[in-house]
């Protein structure tokens, strides 16, 4: 197998289109290579420095997921912290847990920083939303997003073996016009949900309502376990936006 390390978006797109395999950090292909046997060309993006970036709105795909720090918002630096062992995180890739992984642990944390992905293709790097690049699973470049006033991340403990653990990720955003809007993703089983609403925060904050609001939206297919997290997540982040 031929490893190419492009360090450039143009040298990216000329591996592309000779066939080059994009390999993240390999820890979701290397067992299934080395039982149906390995590419002719594959591509690594870590010496890409637009796939390296690390910001308060700003994720590059090659970032190994034990590097995102307190750079990064709350709610996707917990998400990439939960993510498998020690070793898993030093290895996984931003890239390769949003677009190869069937788990997708981050994609909760960057709905609700309603992420906006930039993908390289074949006529060369475009925007898009993550809606297009899970149909379409396209090379990620990065993620940008606006920074949220606060932002929170729940894990519940998984059972070895069992179903992925329940996922709740929340964050408040600035809507320009003097409210906050509240967006929060779930991840059910292989299922994500994402929804959300305008809404008041503080202490008189009606959370019982602002929740009604985000059963109509697709969070109100949710069990009712999955909606009691919900509630608590939500109505912490609302009562004291400052601490998260």
């Amino acid at each position: 197998m031929l490893l190419r390390l492009p360090t450039s978006v143009t040298e990216a797109q000329e591996c592309l289109a000779e066939g080059a395999v994009p390999i993240g950090g390999a820890t979701l292909v290397w067992a299934t290579w080395q039982r149906d046997g390995f590419p002719e060309r594959a591509m690594s993006l870590r010496e890409l420095p637009e796939a390296n970036v690390i910001g308060p709105e700003a994720l590059g795909a090659a970032v190994v997921l034990n590097r995102i720090d307190d750079r990064i918002p709350e709610v996707l630096r917990r998400a990439a912290g939960s993510v498998g062992t020690g070793a898993v995180r030093r290895t996984a890739t931003v890239g390769g847990n949003i677009v190869g992984s069937t788990l997708r642990c981050l994609l909760p944390a960057a709905l609700v920083l309603d992420a906006r992905a930039t993908v390289l293709e074949s006529d060369g790097p475009h925007e898009t939303d993550l809606t297009e690049v899970l149909a379409k699973r396209p090379l990620l470049l990065g993620l940008r997003w606006h920074r949220p006033i606060a932002s929170a991340y729940r894990k519940l403990p998984g059972e070895a073996g069992g179903p992925p653990p329940l996922v709740v990720a929340a964050a408040l955003h600035d809507d320009g016009s003097g409210r906050h809007r509240l967006r929060v993703a779930v991840r059910d089983g292989y299922d994500v949900l994402s929804g959300d609403t305008l809404c008041d925060t503080g202490a008189g904050t009606d959370a019982e309502q602002i929740l009604h609001a985000l059963k109509n939206t697709a969070l109100g297919d949710l069990t009712a376990a999955a909606w009691e997290v919900v509630g608590r997540q939500v109505g912490n982040l609302l009562r004291c936006p400052g601490s998260h």
